[in-house]
């Protein structure tokens, strides 16, 4: 056997280029996993979260990945890393609970068709990047929309410190029937063009599914329960997909090892057969009945609106014609939205952030405060609701002691003013710093 070795500078470009990516994220995995020191960060204000207050000044003294103590004053260990952050209110880490790594603005079918799995891939792990920097520390990732369980890879590379993103609870593919909402239904069938779903037609396929996901590292189950949607004459109207016994066969075959189902359900019926077989959300959730919301309330199944991503489609729709029907569709949401509130239905924040560019869904907390929450509650609602949400609760979404280090600066007080959550100057995940 005869063996050739090549210079480096022979080899293809494309290949050098991988072998540098290679290198580099070796470096990086090198440095996240050396010594870390005790970093006291110190600002003008800090948000008690739970309390609803701001603090004056603020300071949290970092030990390693965790949170020490935090508060308007905490002890400086000699030898600490002082950091002062100025002019800033020092809060949790963000949390979008509905987030698509895997889209970019753009036609989401033809993305499947167009470009390949690791075409996307790569593309997830910049998305991921500016998410983080954007200073969400954590996100719940909705299906990749055709790629199936590449979320796994990227969640797992961030986990080990490979690339830089926000701790991640991914769901491989969504699922959804043959025919129905992200099937391929818009081209000739004899082309065999992919879905951007894994098919299941009732509870026995969805059973199936599930293990086949849960196999290959899902951390929860996504199913689409409705579509696709009509909006006519100021009334909406969603067919749905699974029955409330096949969701609750799903709900079920997860429970058995510990995990969950989120849904995307858009309107009744398919909204009242998720609340019934306990999903443990119900994600854009435009319309609810009375029966739908007193379920959710009784069993805490919190409601995701998801209206940046209404907003950005009706502001870039083709025609006027399009773009007057969305932005009177999201009016209609908003309204059952203040509905949902008034019923005490419990609220998520989830930005469904992808078709429209990553690093900017903090518009949603905007958004829900104009229709009709507080600051404080929107915060609430997207800093300890979400951290229940995902599975870590008393590990994110504060700045308390044994928490994670996920800490962010913005400028002002945003229990006054929610839009300067747009405008992150600090993110630390787990004690290291990614911003400043």
């Amino acid at each position: 056997m005869n063996f050739i070795c090549y210079h480096p500078f022979a080899m293809k470009p494309a290949l050098v280029s991988l072998l540098l990516v290679l290198a580099s994220s070796f470096s990086i995995a090198q440095t996240s996993s050396s010594p870390q020191p005790t970093i006291v960060l110190h600002a003008a204000r800090l948000l008690d979260i739970e309390s609803g207050r701001i603090v004056q000044p603020g300071e949290v003294l970092v030990q390693g990945e965790r949170i020490v103590a935090a508060g308007a004053s905490v002890n400086h260990p000699a030898g600490a890393q002082i950091t002062d952050l100025g002019d800033t209110t020092l809060m949790p880490g963000l949390i979008d609970a509905h987030v698509h790594l895997f889209l970019h603005p753009g036609a989401e079918d033809l993305q499947t068709v167009e470009e390949s799995v690791p075409q996307r891939t790569i593309l997830a792990t910049l998305a991921a990047r500016d998410d983080l920097m954007a200073g969400y520390t954590a996100e719940r990732d909705m299906g990749t929309e055709g790629a199936g369980s590449a979320d796994t890879a990227v969640r797992n590379a961030i986990n080990r410190g490979l690339i830089p993103g926000p701790r991640l609870r991914i769901s491989g593919n969504a699922i959804s029937i043959l025919g129905g909402h992200e099937d391929a239904i818009g081209y000739n069938p004899a082309q065999h063009v992919l879905g951007n779903a894994d098919y299941a037609n009732n509870a026995t396929e969805v059973v199936e599914v599930i293990r086949k996901q849960l196999k290959q590292g899902a951390d929860f189950i996504k199913m689409y329960e409705t579509g696709r949607d009509s909006f006519r004459d100021g009334k909406f109207a969603t067919p749905y997909q699974y029955s409330e016994a096949e969701l609750a066969a799903a709900v079920q075959e997860t429970a058995r090892v510990g995990k969950r189902v989120a849904v995307h359900a858009t309107g009744e019926p398919g909204t009242l057969y998720a609340a019934e077989a306990g999903t443990e959300s119900v994600d854009h959730a435009d319309q609810l009945s009375e029966q739908t919301m007193r379920l959710m309330k009784e069993k805490q199944i919190p409601a995701v609106p998801t209206f940046a991503i209404s907003e950005y489609f009706a502001d870039h729709a083709p025609t006027p014609e399009s773009a007057k029907r969305q932005h009177a569709q999201l009016e209609y949401h908003a309204q059952e939205f203040r509905k949902q509130l008034a019923a005490g239905v419990p609220m998520a924040v989830g930005s469904d952030v992808g078709p429209f560019p990553h690093g900017t869904q903090a518009r949603e907390m905007v958004l829900m405060v104009k229709y009709g929450m507080s600051p404080l509650a929107t915060l609430q609602a997207d800093l300890l609701n979400g951290a229940k949400l995902l599975g870590w609760e008393g590990q994110i979404g504060a700045l308390k002691p044994g928490y994670y280090a996920d800490v962010i600066a913005v400028p002002g007080n945003p229990l006054q003013d929610i839009s300067v959550v747009q405008h992150v100057s600090f993110v630390m995940k787990g004690g290291v710093v990614y911003r400043k």
